[in-house]
């Protein structure tokens, strides 16, 4: 089968590779669609290290069912699937009290990190077991449906976040997760939603999406303005979807006294902290890691058409022209949100 190989660093070639064996739990997948996420392009250049060639790399997918193996029994052949990200074991601690998400044993599709190789979606087959597919109903079109896992991202951060109805919410970063996070947090009940970016085309949709408010990080106080948005308190709840000390300071100082902050963003690995502010106004401060079984959730909230994905893809590209646009987004476009990829298309 063609499958778009990262040879070496900063080299993908389309090229022919084994099909996957499909194992008795297994279910083998025609891919339709497959989104390009951030983490592919930091595997791209190596700057992760989680992406060691040859690697064949894609986790945000969907497609249609080829053939299963003998232990399932419930996906006919052209039944139209998505599939988790995230390979739990479902055996450790973690697994057994319903925390798959912090599975001690977890493999990520599309990753190489030493420990182990597992092959992704960028390919016109790919293999998953059964107990991560969730079926798609015909209304949900593929190249929607392959980004219900970045959508999962997003639901699974508003699950953990102490909103409650009529609650005030700030989302920091209007980036691809952050216009996901900001749908999900009204959808959970926040009934002011105010984003906060660099960018003008990304706050614009960030409008079109939702939100209530949008600020400029670079141009504003931002907490300042929110506090003029909530009658001089702050708001009642903070996402953070960037990662940097900048940003979560943003978040921090944004929050009303006893207020709470969940954070997403993933990007450095320390950050500095302003400890007093958030010890003497009693902020608590919450870490979200991709999803713990929300996908069901999530098809159906895109379904109904409560989280919209459809203005976030700027771009649908055959596996031949994937090459090119990798080495596009390694160089930075900022008009680009998500680009898809559809290996069946020639």
């Amino acid at each position: 089968m063609k499958a778009l190989l990262l040879t070496q660093y900063k080299e993908m070639q389309v090229t022919d590779v084994d099909a996957p064996e499909t194992g008795p739990d297994d279910v083998l997948i025609q891919v339709e669609a497959c989104g390009i996420c951030g983490s592919d392009i930091h595997g791209y250049d190596g700057s992760t290290g989680r992406r060691i060639p040859p690697l064949v790399m894609g986790h945000e997918a969907a497609g249609i069912v080829i053939a299963t193996g003998k232990n399932v029994t419930d996906l006919p052949a052209g039944t139209r699937v998505t599939f988790d990200s995230m390979v739990s074991c479902g055996e450790c601690h973690f697994c057994r009290q319903g925390d798959a998400n912090l599975c001690d044993n977890r493999r990520v599709l599309g990753v190489s990190c030493g420990e182990y190789r597992r092959h992704g979606a960028f390919a016109e087959q790919i293999c998953v077991p059964r107990r991560i597919v969730y079926t798609l109903p015909d209304t949900l079109p593929f190249e929607h449906a392959a980004l219900v896992e970045a959508v999962s991202v997003a639901v699974h951060a508003a699950n953990v976040t102490q909103v409650t109805l009529g609650d005030t919410a700030v989302v920091v970063g209007a980036g691809m997760i952050g216009l996901l996070t900001l749908q999900a947090i009204r959808a959970a009940g926040a009934s002011q939603v105010i984003a906060v970016d660099l960018n003008d085309k990304r706050l614009a949709v960030a409008k079109q999406l939702g939100a209530d408010v949008v600020l400029r990080g670079d141009q504003v106080d931002v907490p300042a303005e929110v506090r003029k948005w909530t009658g001089g308190r702050g708001a009642d709840v903070a996402l953070e979807v960037v990662g940097a000390t900048p940003t979560i300071h943003t978040a921090i100082e944004s929050v009303r006294k006893g207020g709470s902050v969940t954070l997403i963003g993933n990007v450095s690995p320390t950050i500095e902290l302003p400890l007093q502010s958030v010890v003497t106004r009693e902020i608590t401060l919450r870490g979200t890691c991709g999803c713990n079984g929300e996908y069901p959730q999530c098809i159906d909230l895109m379904n109904r058409g409560i989280i919209q994905v459809a203005p976030l893809i700027t771009a649908k590209i055959s596996l031949d022209e994937a090459p090119a646009w990798f080495e596009r987004l390694h160089a930075g476009d900022p008009d680009q949100m998500k680009v898809v990829v559809e290996p069946q298309k020639h």
